[in-house]
């Protein structure tokens, strides 16, 4: 659009200002300044661009230029751009935040589930969402928060959307952490998510929730990842990127917290009678159950000798019954202390 398409009503009393400044030598007064800010502001409302506006108010100076213009009515043409450019730039202002606003309102419901499901996925479609079909959610966390103005979500939504344009995808933040939602068959999209974020955290971790359909399949798909981060606090685990789906026995094992909790407290409750406690024996399980059983290997990680290492599983034979080399028991030892893990035991009481 060029300055001729600008309709008048936006230089409403300019040809007045300029033959009043010129005739006077005076300044724009207050009151003209706020004219010419609520033109702008009106102009922004209604979706002219500022360049054609700016080439507006220039075509309409030179058109009304008065008899013996000179200083004072240059003085007033850049008064009357420059507050019609602020009007103009606070509306859009305004409406940047209230766009933000309703875009952060979307993305907690979609994110909780609070929203009538129907009328969700009406107000996704706005933002590139179809919730009819699959998706699936990926969550990285850093060592620190961050929001979703902040520069890390901006560059690994830049290197997304330059990777792979509009796929419906959605980056945005949650509680400090980043969050990816992108249509259920292109794991490709969140891979790539995770590579990105895992660098631009600073290493943090990322977890990988599964396609799940309908509109209610992101939320899903966010708390499993969600619960997978938690699960790799707990649980020591080292990998940069978790993905749901190759946790699934964890839930498994946890879905009845009251059984998990009597086999810790049957099977590895009577090492509270070892001395130290029972946290560097379960350190000991720990380490040799995630080194395969090795006893050399479990011994390096706790810079222990073999032979104390030794010791050590020989003090748990003696105090549970149950013997970490015989493959009998090593199910059931395994097993409960991956549910002391989750459960927090000995820290907290079962």
């Amino acid at each position: 659009m060029t300055g001729r398409d600008i309709p008048e009503e936006y230089l409403t009393g300019y040809a007045d200002i300029l033959a009043e400044t010129t005739a006077t030598g005076r300044r724009l007064t207050r009151d003209e300044l706020d004219s010419r800010r609520a033109l702008g502001e009106r102009a922004a409302e209604a979706g002219f661009g500022l360049r054609a506006l700016v080439g507006a108010h220039l075509a309409a100076a030179r058109a009304h230029w008065p008899a013996g213009a000179g200083d004072s009515t240059l003085a007033a043409v850049e008064q009357t751009v420059d507050a019609f450019a602020e009007g103009y730039e606070r509306a859009q202002l305004l409406a940047v935040r209230q766009e933000e606003a309703v875009r952060r309102e979307f993305i907690d419901d979609l994110l909780h589930g609070r929203s009538d499901l129907g009328l969700l996925a009406e107000r996704a479609e706005r933002f590139g969402l179809r919730l009819s079909h699959a998706h699936a959610v990926a969550v990285a966390q850093g060592a620190t928060g961050y929001d979703e103005g902040d520069a890390v979500p901006r560059d690994v939504e830049r290197a997304l959307f330059t990777r792979f344009g509009d796929r419906s995808i959605l980056v945005t933040t949650k509680d400090g952490r980043l969050v990816c939602i992108a249509p259920g068959d292109q794991e490709d999209v969140l891979t790539f998510f995770a590579k990105q974020a895992h660098a631009a955290t600073d290493g943090g971790r990322v977890a990988v929730g599964r396609s799940q359909p309908g509109p209610g399949g992101v939320v899903h798909s966010y708390e499993e990842a969600l619960n997978a981060l938690g699960l790799a606090d707990r649980l020591g685990f080292d990998a940069p990127v978790l993905y749901t789906a190759d946790l699934l026995v964890y839930p498994v094992l946890t879905r009845d917290r009251q059984a998990m909790a009597d086999l810790v407290a049957n099977t590895l409750g009577p090492l509270r009678s070892a001395r130290g406690g029972p946290e560097p024996l379960l350190d000991t399980l720990v380490a040799y159950f995630d080194s395969g059983c090795v006893a050399a290997e479990a011994a390096r990680r706790l810079s222990l000798s073999v032979r104390a290492l030794t010791y050590r599983l020989e003090r748990i034979h003696k105090l549970t019954g149950s013997n970490p080399a015989d493959p009998v028991h090593r199910y059931t030892l395994q097993t409960a202390v991956i549910g002391a893990r989750l459960l927090d035991w000995p820290d907290k009481d079962l």
